[in-house]
Protein backbone atom coordinates (compact mmCIF):
# COMPACT_ATOMS: atom_id res chain seq x y z
CA UNK A 1 0.00 0.00 0.00
CA UNK A 2 1.47 3.36 -0.91
CA UNK A 3 1.46 6.58 1.83
CA UNK A 4 -0.50 9.29 0.85
CA UNK A 5 2.28 12.39 1.87
CA UNK A 6 -1.30 14.68 2.27
CA UNK A 7 -2.97 11.96 4.57
CA UNK A 8 0.22 11.21 6.02
CA UNK A 9 0.37 14.81 7.38
CA UNK A 10 -3.58 15.02 8.40
CA UNK A 11 -3.45 11.85 10.34
CA UNK A 12 0.01 11.99 12.51
CA UNK A 13 1.31 14.82 11.40
CA UNK A 14 4.67 13.50 10.99
CA UNK A 15 5.93 9.42 12.07
CA UNK A 16 8.23 9.29 14.92
CA UNK A 17 6.95 12.63 16.81
CA UNK A 18 6.43 10.13 19.54
CA UNK A 19 10.03 10.92 19.94
CA UNK A 20 9.45 14.25 20.74
CA UNK A 21 7.45 13.39 23.65
CA UNK A 22 9.55 10.97 24.92
CA UNK A 23 12.41 13.28 24.87
CA UNK A 24 9.55 16.04 26.82
CA UNK A 25 9.20 13.67 29.29
CA UNK A 26 12.80 12.90 30.13
CA UNK A 27 14.72 16.04 30.07
CA UNK A 28 13.78 19.81 29.29
CA UNK A 29 14.54 21.13 26.33
CA UNK A 30 17.77 23.32 26.06
CA UNK A 31 17.09 27.20 25.05
CA UNK A 32 19.51 28.05 22.37
CA UNK A 33 21.40 31.59 22.36
CA UNK A 34 22.18 31.21 18.68
CA UNK A 35 19.57 33.63 16.39
CA UNK A 36 19.10 31.08 13.43
CA UNK A 37 20.53 32.54 9.89
CA UNK A 38 17.94 32.61 7.25
CA UNK A 39 17.52 33.96 3.54
CA UNK A 40 15.46 36.49 2.08
CA UNK A 41 15.02 35.57 -1.88
CA UNK A 42 13.35 38.99 -3.56
CA UNK A 43 11.89 37.39 -7.02
CA UNK A 44 11.61 41.75 -8.24
CA UNK A 45 15.36 40.94 -8.79
CA UNK A 46 15.38 37.50 -9.86
CA UNK A 47 16.72 37.68 -13.78
CA UNK A 48 16.86 33.81 -13.94
CA UNK A 49 20.74 33.98 -14.82
CA UNK A 50 21.08 30.47 -12.69
CA UNK A 51 24.14 31.90 -11.40
CA UNK A 52 22.78 30.26 -8.13
CA UNK A 53 22.75 27.16 -9.94
CA UNK A 54 25.76 27.01 -11.05
CA UNK A 55 27.56 28.44 -7.27
CA UNK A 56 25.74 25.68 -5.82
CA UNK A 57 27.04 22.78 -8.39
CA UNK A 58 30.39 23.95 -7.18
CA UNK A 59 30.25 24.43 -3.72
CA UNK A 60 28.58 20.67 -3.27
CA UNK A 61 30.60 18.87 -6.13
CA UNK A 62 28.03 18.26 -8.35
CA UNK A 63 27.23 18.50 -12.14
CA UNK A 64 26.69 22.02 -13.81
CA UNK A 65 22.76 22.38 -14.88
CA UNK A 66 22.44 21.02 -18.37
CA UNK A 67 18.49 22.87 -18.69
CA UNK A 68 17.33 26.15 -17.90
CA UNK A 69 14.43 28.23 -16.61
CA UNK A 70 11.70 28.04 -19.44
CA UNK A 71 8.47 29.85 -18.48
CA UNK A 72 5.74 27.62 -16.73
CA UNK A 73 7.74 24.96 -16.82
CA UNK A 74 8.34 23.17 -13.52
CA UNK A 75 11.93 22.08 -12.84
CA UNK A 76 11.98 20.34 -9.19
CA UNK A 77 15.39 19.86 -7.23
CA UNK A 78 17.36 16.92 -7.69
CA UNK A 79 19.97 14.61 -5.94
CA UNK A 80 22.18 16.24 -8.77
CA UNK A 81 20.60 19.87 -8.27
CA UNK A 82 19.83 21.48 -4.68
CA UNK A 83 18.15 24.06 -5.81
CA UNK A 84 16.59 25.22 -9.29
CA UNK A 85 15.35 28.38 -10.84
CA UNK A 86 11.72 28.31 -12.49
CA UNK A 87 9.87 31.21 -14.91
CA UNK A 88 6.44 32.01 -14.50
CA UNK A 89 4.20 34.13 -16.55
CA UNK A 90 2.24 36.23 -14.47
CA UNK A 91 -0.52 38.89 -14.21
CA UNK A 92 3.20 41.14 -14.09
CA UNK A 93 4.67 39.29 -17.05
CA UNK A 94 7.77 36.73 -16.81
CA UNK A 95 9.07 36.21 -12.94
CA UNK A 96 11.65 33.54 -12.04
CA UNK A 97 12.00 32.13 -8.80
CA UNK A 98 14.89 30.19 -6.79
CA UNK A 99 13.33 27.00 -5.47
CA UNK A 100 15.10 24.77 -2.70
CA UNK A 101 14.58 23.69 0.86
CA UNK A 102 12.86 25.75 2.85
CA UNK A 103 14.67 24.96 6.42
CA UNK A 104 11.50 25.16 8.11
CA UNK A 105 11.99 26.53 11.78
CA UNK A 106 10.61 23.22 12.97
CA UNK A 107 10.74 21.04 10.46
CA UNK A 108 8.05 17.82 9.82
CA UNK A 109 11.65 15.74 7.69
CA UNK A 110 13.61 16.78 11.78
CA UNK A 111 10.49 15.71 13.34
CA UNK A 112 9.95 12.18 11.16
CA UNK A 113 12.99 10.83 11.22
CA UNK A 114 13.67 7.80 13.38
CA UNK A 115 17.71 8.41 14.06
CA UNK A 116 17.62 11.91 13.81
CA UNK A 117 19.66 11.72 10.45
CA UNK A 118 17.81 14.31 9.54
CA UNK A 119 18.70 17.34 11.61
CA UNK A 120 17.98 21.07 12.63
CA UNK A 121 21.05 22.71 13.88
CA UNK A 122 20.56 25.68 16.28
CA UNK A 123 22.33 27.91 13.28
CA UNK A 124 19.26 27.39 11.23
CA UNK A 125 19.76 25.42 8.58
CA UNK A 126 18.21 21.80 8.14
CA UNK A 127 20.91 18.91 7.14
CA UNK A 128 21.10 15.64 6.85
CA UNK A 129 23.51 13.06 8.73
CA UNK A 130 25.20 10.06 6.78
CA UNK A 131 25.86 7.95 9.81
CA UNK A 132 22.62 8.24 11.33
CA UNK A 133 20.26 7.49 8.18
CA UNK A 134 18.77 3.78 8.00
CA UNK A 135 16.96 4.58 5.02
CA UNK A 136 13.48 4.71 5.96
CA UNK A 137 12.52 7.74 3.67
CA UNK A 138 9.81 9.41 6.14
CA UNK A 139 11.57 12.35 5.97
CA UNK A 140 10.45 12.60 2.25
CA UNK A 141 7.33 11.48 2.91
CA UNK A 142 6.74 13.96 6.10
CA UNK A 143 8.29 17.30 4.46
CA UNK A 144 5.05 19.47 2.80
CA UNK A 145 7.70 20.83 0.26
CA UNK A 146 8.54 17.92 -1.15
CA UNK A 147 11.88 18.94 -0.70
CA UNK A 148 14.41 16.02 0.58
CA UNK A 149 15.61 13.29 -2.45
CA UNK A 150 16.68 9.79 -2.75
CA UNK A 151 19.66 8.77 -4.82
CA UNK A 152 17.47 5.28 -6.06
CA UNK A 153 20.89 4.75 -8.63
CA UNK A 154 23.37 4.78 -6.05
CA UNK A 155 24.87 1.65 -4.69
CA UNK A 156 25.38 3.49 -1.37
CA UNK A 157 22.13 5.61 -1.22
CA UNK A 158 22.03 9.21 -0.03
CA UNK A 159 19.20 11.69 0.67
CA UNK A 160 20.24 14.96 -0.99
CA UNK A 161 18.81 18.39 0.05
CA UNK A 162 19.79 22.56 0.22
CA UNK A 163 22.01 22.58 3.37
CA UNK A 164 22.01 26.19 2.91
CA UNK A 165 25.80 25.39 2.54
CA UNK A 166 26.10 24.59 6.42
CA UNK A 167 29.36 23.61 6.24
CA UNK A 168 30.68 26.83 4.55
CA UNK A 169 28.49 28.87 7.28
CA UNK A 170 30.81 26.96 9.76
CA UNK A 171 33.87 28.35 8.32
CA UNK A 172 32.22 31.88 8.58
CA UNK A 173 31.46 32.12 4.85
CA UNK A 174 27.71 32.95 3.79
CA UNK A 175 25.71 30.54 1.47
CA UNK A 176 27.27 30.01 -2.04
CA UNK A 177 24.41 31.21 -3.71
CA UNK A 178 24.40 34.34 -2.23
CA UNK A 179 27.58 35.13 -2.37
CA UNK A 180 27.18 34.83 -6.12
CA UNK A 181 23.89 36.27 -6.94
CA UNK A 182 24.50 39.20 -9.36
CA UNK A 183 21.63 41.39 -8.69
CA UNK A 184 21.41 40.94 -4.73
CA UNK A 185 17.92 39.19 -5.12
CA UNK A 186 19.11 36.59 -2.27
CA UNK A 187 20.31 38.28 0.95
CA UNK A 188 21.55 36.27 3.76
CA UNK A 189 21.10 37.04 7.79
CA UNK A 190 19.26 36.25 10.90
CA UNK A 191 15.76 35.16 10.20
CA UNK A 192 14.66 38.65 12.55
CA UNK A 193 16.90 40.78 10.17
CA UNK A 194 15.27 39.59 7.08
CA UNK A 195 11.64 39.67 8.38
CA UNK A 196 12.48 43.39 8.90
CA UNK A 197 13.87 43.81 6.02
CA UNK A 198 11.24 42.41 3.92
CA UNK A 199 8.59 44.28 5.95
CA UNK A 200 10.95 47.86 5.06
CA UNK A 201 10.43 46.89 1.01
CA UNK A 202 7.16 46.38 1.32
CA UNK A 203 6.37 49.81 3.33
CA UNK A 204 8.99 51.69 0.89
CA UNK A 205 7.84 50.50 -2.13
CA UNK A 206 4.09 49.02 -2.14
CA UNK A 207 3.51 49.31 -5.72
CA UNK A 208 6.65 46.86 -6.07
CA UNK A 209 5.23 43.77 -3.69
CA UNK A 210 2.61 42.09 -3.23
CA UNK A 211 2.08 42.77 0.98
CA UNK A 212 2.89 39.38 2.07
CA UNK A 213 6.05 37.05 2.92
CA UNK A 214 6.30 33.52 1.98
CA UNK A 215 7.78 31.55 4.54
CA UNK A 216 6.72 33.86 7.77
CA UNK A 217 4.23 31.34 9.13
CA UNK A 218 4.00 29.13 6.50
CA UNK A 219 4.65 25.47 8.34
CA UNK A 220 5.29 27.36 11.62
CA UNK A 221 7.83 29.61 9.73
CA UNK A 222 10.82 28.99 7.46
CA UNK A 223 13.97 29.86 7.37
CA UNK A 224 14.16 30.73 3.27
CA UNK A 225 11.77 33.63 2.98
CA UNK A 226 10.09 35.22 -0.12
CA UNK A 227 8.82 38.52 -1.81
CA UNK A 228 7.12 38.91 -4.99
CA UNK A 229 5.17 41.51 -6.94
CA UNK A 230 2.15 38.90 -7.22
CA UNK A 231 0.64 36.27 -5.52
CA UNK A 232 2.19 33.61 -4.69
CA UNK A 233 0.06 31.11 -6.57
CA UNK A 234 0.76 32.55 -9.84
CA UNK A 235 4.74 32.20 -8.71
CA UNK A 236 4.33 27.74 -8.24
CA UNK A 237 4.01 28.09 -4.38
CA UNK A 238 1.50 26.23 -2.45
CA UNK A 239 -0.78 28.46 -0.51
CA UNK A 240 -2.63 26.24 1.16
CA UNK A 241 0.42 24.75 3.63
CA UNK A 242 -0.87 25.17 6.76
CA UNK A 243 0.61 28.33 9.50
CA UNK A 244 1.27 25.79 12.16
CA UNK A 245 4.41 23.37 11.97
CA UNK A 246 3.43 20.10 11.82
CA UNK A 247 5.27 18.82 14.58
CA UNK A 248 3.18 21.08 16.88
CA UNK A 249 0.10 19.69 16.01
CA UNK A 250 1.03 15.98 17.32
CA UNK A 251 3.06 17.14 20.61
CA UNK A 252 0.80 15.80 22.57
CA UNK A 253 0.39 12.46 20.41
CA UNK A 254 2.28 10.45 23.13
CA UNK A 255 0.13 10.66 25.26
CA UNK A 256 -2.36 9.06 23.16
CA UNK A 257 -1.03 5.55 21.72
CA UNK A 258 0.47 2.57 23.48
CA UNK A 259 4.09 2.71 24.57
CA UNK A 260 4.91 0.42 21.44
CA UNK A 261 5.01 3.57 19.23
CA UNK A 262 7.41 5.33 21.67
CA UNK A 263 9.92 1.95 21.58
CA UNK A 264 9.30 1.62 18.15
CA UNK A 265 11.96 3.66 16.80
CA UNK A 266 14.34 2.71 19.24
CA UNK A 267 14.04 -1.01 17.49
CA UNK A 268 14.12 -0.16 14.39
CA UNK A 269 17.52 1.56 15.13
CA UNK A 270 19.28 -1.34 17.30
CA UNK A 271 18.30 -3.40 14.31
CA UNK A 272 19.76 -1.60 12.10
CA UNK A 273 23.45 -0.85 13.73
CA UNK A 274 22.78 -4.92 14.54
CA UNK A 275 22.95 -5.29 11.05
CA UNK A 276 25.50 -3.28 9.80
CA UNK A 277 27.34 -4.70 12.71
CA UNK A 278 26.91 -8.17 11.40
CA UNK A 279 27.83 -7.55 7.56
CA UNK A 280 30.80 -5.71 8.82
CA UNK A 281 32.02 -8.96 10.65
CA UNK A 282 31.00 -10.90 7.80
CA UNK A 283 33.06 -8.54 4.67
CA UNK A 284 35.79 -9.32 7.76
CA UNK A 285 35.29 -13.06 7.36
CA UNK A 286 35.37 -13.02 3.91
CA UNK A 287 38.98 -10.87 3.50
Amino acid sequence: MSINRRNFLKTLGVTGTSIIGARSLSASPSVSTVEMKAVLIDTTRCMGCQSCEYACAEANDLPEPEDYPEVDVNRATTTEQLTVVNGYDTSEGEIYVKKQCFHCNQPACDAACLTKAMHKTDDGPVIWREEKCMGCRYCMVSCPFEVPKFEYDSPVPSIRKCTMCYDRQQEGEIPACVENCPNEAIAFGTRRELLTEARRRISESPDQYYNYIYGEKEAGGTGVLYLASVPFEEVGFDTTVQKESYPEKTKGFLYSVPSIFVLWPMMLLGLYKSTNDKESEDTGDQA
